[in-house]
């Protein structure tokens, strides 16, 4: 393994090509194509600190976001260290160059492992969202200027999850969804004059408008109700229904209107600390999805509408691993594998069959880091990275687990995932952003 030491901001390098403008986009957290995988190629097998980066963009402060890339430019949430303050801010895609920074507010909240700045931004290439962890919501144009702002948290009530408001939004037919997934009594200020409800809401992205809000109930209670997980798009039989998780159940929602289609509980058993973190993931016409706290995973065949009948088949649960999980970091679906990178118990990345939960194979990571980031793909490659910043490249596909390259950037605490666009690999650390590229 290389240890980077601490880069020097702004490094110049010579030579340093400019973006091709024909280059696959990392609009959301979770990138294209929603699974954490894109169609890029030609990406560098290794780097160093004198190998392969094309430029190095210090940063404010620390955040759980993942960066989005679109028409040449890099948009990251960040909060700004020793203050209570956090930013949105964007940089030039080729050079690092920062073009603007926006004040998005202030708050003094703190969670453990967590902070103001974790929702990711999402972009369409001509506007950009930010959401921050006090429900402040921001709209700009990508020139940096302000279409609208909105504060969930003033217009709903206390956001009540235990661990800090997590949830990206995304982008999705020309409209912005957000979740509110919490517990009905907050346990902190601000107080709540009656039970909280949780929902899921459409937006007018070049308003700002609630175009639409869907209530979201659970029979879980306490803990079981927080949902950190964000909404996916599932195309199947010509449409979209937009899927959420947490609560105990997998719900299908009207992209036009909220109403939920179908819903399928995937745990029975309640307790009060079922919480879910991981987002689901689609592939092969089933959803996967995780249990809380490292119980394991599972595919989901959605309900299905029988010939000459009005009302939907039950959906089912197709397989379970136990042997599998991940309490914090969403699957990647990439090629035809399910991968699942237990980043907390276990420091593993596991390959699965998706459309039967055989194990390909399972391979350990070296060292006793903390993987809190999710695994993403391309070129035939995962990337990882952990909370004090190795960085492992592995083979994808396969029968075995193979690591291909290691590498370390000293720069905790590091809790984003590796966005891939357009022939370059996007890192953010507490300190840095990284294009990592030829």
């Amino acid at each position: 393994m290389r240890d980077w030491g601490r880069f020097v901001p702004l490094m110049a390098l010579t030579g340093v090509l400019a973006l091709p403008a024909w280059g696959t986009e990392w609009p959301q957290w979770r990138g294209p194509f929603f699974n954490g995988s894109t169609d890029e190629r030609d990406l560098p097998p290794s780097w160093s600190r004198t190998e392969n980066v094309a430029w190095v963009s210090p940063l404010p402060g620390p955040s759980g976001a993942t960066p989005v890339i679109s028409s040449g430019r890099v948009f990251v949430t960040s909060t700004v260290k020793g203050t209570a303050d956090f930013v949105a801010l964007c940089f030039d895609a080729q050079t690092g160059k920062e073009l603007w920074r926006r004040q998005a507010g202030s708050n003094p909240r703190r969670f453990p492992n967590n902070n103001m700045a974790s929702p990711s931004p999402v972009t369409d290439g001509k506007s950009v969202f930010f959401l921050y962890g006090d429900g402040t919501l921001l709209g700009f144009d990508c020139d940096g200027k302000e279409l609208w702002s909105r504060s969930i948290e003033k217009e709903y009530g206390n956001l009540a999850l235990q661990f800090g408001y997590s949830n990206s939004p995304v982008l999705y037919d020309g409209r912005l969804y957000i979740t509110v997934i919490r517990r009905d009594k907050p346990y902190r200020e601000p107080p709540a004059e009656g039970p909280l409800d949780s929902f899921i809401a459409a937006l007018d992205p070049a308003t700002g408008k609630t175009l639409w809000k869907q209530p979201r109930k659970t029979n879980t209670f306490d803990e079981g109700m927080e949902t950190y997980s964000t909404p996916i798009p599932f195309a199947r039989n010509g449409k979209v229904e937009l899927l959420m998780t947490g609560g105990d159940f997998v719900t299908a929602h009207d992209p036009a209107t909220g109403a939920e289609l179908w819903r399928v509980e995937y745990w029975t058993q309640k307790v009060r600390d079922s919480r879910i973190i991981p987002s689901l993931v689609i592939g092969e016409g089933l959803v996967f999805g995780t249990q809380h706290k490292n119980k394991g995973v599972y595919a989901l065949e959605p309900p299905t509408r029988e010939p000459g009948r009005d009302a939907l088949a039950t959906g089912r649960i197709v397989w379970e691993s136990a042997d599998t999980a991940s309490d914090c970091s969403t699957p990647l679906f990439y090629d035809g594998r399910l991968y699942v990178l237990d980043g907390l118990s276990k420091k593993t990345v596991t390959c699965l069959d998706p459309k039967t939960g055989r194990t390909w194979w399972q391979g350990k990571l070296t060292g006793r880091d903390t993987w809190w980031s999710s695994l993403t793909a391309a070129d035939g490659r995962l990337y990882c990275i952990s909370e004090a910043g190795q960085i492992a490249v592995i083979q994808a596909g396969g029968d075995e687990f193979k690591i291909l390259h290691e590498t370390q950037i000293k720069e905790p605490p590091i809790r984003s995932s590796i966005a891939i666009a357009q022939g370059h690999l996007f890192v953010r650390t507490a300190e840095n952003l990284y294009c990592i590229g030829k």
